[in-house]
């Protein structure tokens, strides 16, 4: 891949010297997380998608939960220490993190929002998140996600 192809999380990643491999798949906005999972031939277990939420406080969170799981709003809330969180309008996610729906990383957000990951990710040599760009997926070892994102496991689903 040329440098000027990278994402910001690839750029990120190297930075940090995090080894990563990319993949790249065309692109479909129908497509569901699971159907992304089955295009790169792996279990929709170790593929991830990030999620913004906010909190009464006002606080921004993030969490990353496996494609074919639902983010357990009351979970989340208890994770961050809120008395509850929403998601965000997904109109408010690229002024607020640099990422378009469907390209949403944990790694590289315009802002270091508290991060979250569901704690099965441990479970995996390996683990897939978006590149933050629509189309493109990196595959590390989730300890160096939780490296380079600040993400805290944690009961998510």
């Amino acid at each position: 891949m040329k440098n000027n192809d990278k994402t910001n999380v690839m750029r990120t990643l190297d930075g940090k010297k995090i080894p990563y491999v990319s993949h790249t798949y065309k692109p479909d906005p129908a497509m569901s997380g699971s159907q992304i999972a089955r295009l790169l031939n792996e279990d929709e277990n170790k593929v991830f998608k990030t999620l913004v939420t906010q909190g009464k406080s006002g606080q921004y969170y993030v969490f990353v939960v496996p494609v074919g799981e639902e983010l357990d709003l009351k979970k989340a809330a208890k994770a961050a220490n809120e008395k509850a969180v929403s998601m965000i309008k997904q109109k408010e996610l690229l002024p607020l993190t640099g990422y378009v729906h469907g390209g949403c990383s944990p790694v590289g957000m315009k802002k270091k929002f508290p991060a979250f990951i569901h704690e099965t990710a441990g479970q995996y040599d390996k683990i897939f998140v978006s590149a933050g760009k629509v189309g493109y997926q990196v595959e590390l070892d989730p300890k160096d996600l939780l490296k380079a994102s600040g993400c805290v496991c944690a009961d998510l689903v």
